[in-house]
């Protein structure tokens, strides 16, 4: 079962937005084509839909640096091909079931696809190039949305337990291993390595000036805010938890030797001169559970409502008469 449970992505952003940018699929001009590849109780699906599909998965690969490779295209074109049999199925389905799309929701959705293009004149120039009437895009996007209405029915009650994310948890440690991190926050004077001696001289004094004030006991975060040059002098110079390996060496080994509460000496990097405090420390270890309840739980959401559209799916068909051509 290649339709995944995010039907409105894959049936308004493949089929209207591939449709637009590759060609759509009507059934008018499919049918000039002659040539049916598969059929779904007795309703054709065209070689020139499955083309155009193929089109776009070609495009958008190329797009992202992925163009498809022949070992690569066998594959495709089967989930193309299985797609597209998935889609009438579900279409024909929600049919039965009476799911009628409200005018306001499609105009909305036009409205929403209207703003990839600069302006209306664009918009309709691009359906005109393509040969399509804007009656026929707005029945691609019912028949989208009518999919999608249909499968929210079968996911919407679906639910995760408080005992099915922990045993998740506890079986996966391996995905919830977090390095030692440091939390710090920063007071920066800045200086150039190759600006002028009395400019780093001067930067020097200004930054030594605020470590005195730390040690008369001043507040770290409210002299980030008067003094530092850093990025996040506003917010007191947080800059929130460091991994080894994420920052420079010099900032990186200051941060790591101190214990949490400690201010570091004076060091230079090729920013400027720095003054850290360490706010926290985490351990290296596995990620408190609390952490990452939600993300187990949307992750096994989202498998169960994947496994029961596919289930769906595959009851429909045992009731289907499809066929598959070469």
């Amino acid at each position: 079962m290649q339709l995944c449970h995010r039907s409105i992505n894959l049936l308004i952003s493949i089929t209207v937005a591939i449709c637009l940018f590759v060609g759509p699929a009507w059934a008018d001009e499919a049918a000039s084509s002659g040539k049916v590849i598969a059929s779904v109780n007795g309703k054709a699906i065209f070689k020139s839909e499955f083309d155009r599909m193929l089109a776009g998965y070609k495009k958008r690969a190329a797009r992202i640096g992925r163009p498809l490779t022949e070992a690569d295209l066998k594959t495709v074109k089967n989930r193309i091909l299985e797609n597209l049999i998935d889609a009438e199925l579900l279409y024909q389905q929600s049919q039965k079931e009476g799911i009628k799309i409200d005018e306001k929701v499609i105009n909305e959705r036009i409205e929403k696809m209207k703003k990839r293009f600069p302006n209306e004149d664009a918009y309709k120039k691009a359906l005109k190039g393509m040969h399509v009437s804007e009656k026929e895009f707005r029945a691609e996007i019912q028949r989208a949305l009518a999919i999608d209405e249909l499968l929210y029915k079968v996911r919407k009650n679906i639910t995760v337990t408080d005992k099915e994310s922990k045993t998740y948890y506890h079986n996966n440690q391996n995905l919830f291993k977090q390095p030692e991190q440091v939390k710090i926050s920063m007071i920066l004077i800045k200086v150039k390595p190759n600006d002028e001696k009395s400019k780093k001289i001067q930067a020097r004094k200004k930054i030594e000036a605020v470590q005195k004030k730390l040690a008369q006991g001043e507040d770290f975060g409210k002299l980030a805010k008067a003094y530092s040059e850093g990025p996040n002098a506003q917010r007191g110079g947080a800059w929130g938890y460091l991994k080894r390996g994420h920052v420079g060496k010099a900032l990186e080994d200051e941060a790591f030797a101190l214990k949490v509460g400690e201010v570091s000496k004076i060091f230079e990097t090729p920013s400027g001169y720095h003054l850290i405090k360490v706010i926290d420390k985490k351990p290296a270890g596995p990620i408190p559970y609390k952490e990452v309840e939600k993300m187990i739980k949307r992750r096994l959401k989202r498998e169960k409502q994947k496994t029961a559209i596919h289930e769906y799916i595959e009851n429909l068909k045992k009731s289907a008469k499809i066929k598959r051509f070469n």
